[in-house]
């Protein structure tokens, strides 16, 4: 395998190749964050958050550092911080991961499936075990209240002025072909 810069440079374009929204941080390739849409068919569907990814230099060998910036209500995530309580992530990761699996494998799995006897929020772990639909309700509250796509807030800087000006040349286009209709 080639160098973990090359690695991190290889895994970051798959990611954005994969129709993730991704912001970078800096210049480097350590910081960034990712758009990432609730699983459908779950209690968080329709929810958008955006995370928070940091990888350390010896990636891919060591794992990403994962946090929610908006708010979600999940037993396995620290509600004022955000940070992600994923075995997968923390303790079992291996280079043979990208961060495709994190986005497409390992958070949905987190979401479906909360693990409330290792939980970071206390309150939601019981609140799951105590009254599962009371738990359900307030997870929904969040996402309406925390999770829309505008609390996500991504939109990179190079991709947004590109779409203003293909919108501008898509709505003339569209006038012109709305003008002419097929015979």
């Amino acid at each position: 395998m080639s160098s973990p810069s090359k690695r991190r440079e290889m895994d970051l374009m798959k990611l954005m190749m994969s129709d993730y929204k991704v912001e970078m941080v800096n210049d480097g390739m350590q910081e960034f964050f990712v758009e990432f849409k609730g699983p459908t068919e779950s209690i968080y569907q329709g929810g958008v958050w955006k995370v928070r990814v940091e990888l350390p230099d010896a990636y891919p060998y060591k794992s990403p550092s994962i946090g929610f910036i908006n708010k979600i209500y999940h037993p396995n995530v620290d509600e004022m911080s955000g940070s992600v309580c994923l075995d997968v992530i923390n303790q079992t990761w291996s280079p043979m991961f990208d961060l495709v699996n994190v986005f497409e494998v390992f958070l949905p799995q987190l979401l479906l499936y909360p693990n409330p006897s290792d939980p970071l929020n206390g309150e939601a772990a019981a609140l799951m075990m105590r009254d599962r639909p009371a738990y359900e309700q307030k997870v929904k509250e969040y996402c309406e209240k925390y999770a829309k796509p505008e609390d996500a807030g991504i939109t990179p800087e190079d991709n947004s002025s590109d779409e203003e000006l293909s919108d501008e040349e898509d709505d003339s286009g569209d006038e012109a072909i709305l003008g002419n209709p097929d015979p």
